[in-house]
């Protein structure tokens, strides 16, 4: 990824907090359920970076990791049943369509992407719960927490996957602890929803795109270990 050398040092060595200037390249990564590898891994461009949010760009046709099963069939193809339970690898594909801009502030314990139809077409937020991103020199890590929430330009929002939050559980990739951790963070972002807080009331569904930015690639080393946590 093409960023400056200062991030990558200070970072890796636990210094203090660098940001990414806009239009930096990195990588928006997610640790397997109930393991420590990556199996999702986005090159993404820095829209904004600072001690209130980091805002991102994924531009259509970016190269993308994704998980699939041991055979190749695609995760969301499998019976709930046995989709978390089957043995799984990692392809590479590209993500098509319209592009995603992602939000997260510090600490938060979910970030929220933004979906357009073709033409600029406002479609909607999408509150994705998961572990609070951790910052490393080439991007950001979380885990996913199954748990989402969609919310409509009319600001009317609904809960989504709660078939795959409860097989989850049942599958022993979640506990009752963390499960109701996940949930009262879920009620946590609805109250923000409900009071249209930031990042909603921000007007992010008007943002475009620099033209000039390039669609960032995918590098060899995606699933490299942060400095910080290898021993």
């Amino acid at each position: 990824m093409a960023d400056g050398g200062a991030v990558r040092a200070e970072v890796d060595a636990g210094g203090p907090a660098v940001y990414w200037a806009p239009g930096s390249q990195i990588l928006w990564r997610y640790r397997e359920n109930g393991g420590t590898r990556f199996h999702i891994a986005r090159p993404v461009t820095v829209v904004r970076d600072d001690s209130e949010l980091l805002a991102v760009w994924m531009a259509p046709g970016t190269e993308c990791v994704k998980p699939v099963l041991a055979d190749g069939t695609p995760v969301h193809v499998e019976p709930l049943e046995s989709r978390y339970t089957k043995p799984r690898s990692v392809t590479r594909g590209r993500w098509f369509g319209t592009g995603v801009l992602k939000l997260a502030r510090p600490g938060e314990p979910w970030s929220v992407w933004l979906f357009w139809e073709p033409g600029w077409q406002f479609k909607n937020w999408y509150v994705n719960l998961e572990e609070p991103l951790t910052r490393w020199a080439g991007g950001v890590d979380s885990e996913d927490h199954f748990l989402d929430i969609t919310v409509d330009p009319d600001r009317s929002w609904q809960w989504r996957d709660e078939d795959e939050f409860t097989q989850a559980q049942r599958d022993g990739l979640m506990g009752p602890q963390q499960a109701r951790k996940v949930r009262e963070a879920g009620q946590s972002a609805v109250r923000v929803i409900r009071a249209w807080g930031p990042p909603f009331s921000d007007g992010w569904q008007h943002w475009r795109p620099d033209p000039s930015w390039s669609v960032p690639s995918l590098p060899p080393d995606w699933d490299r270990t942060p400095a910080h946590l290898s021993s």
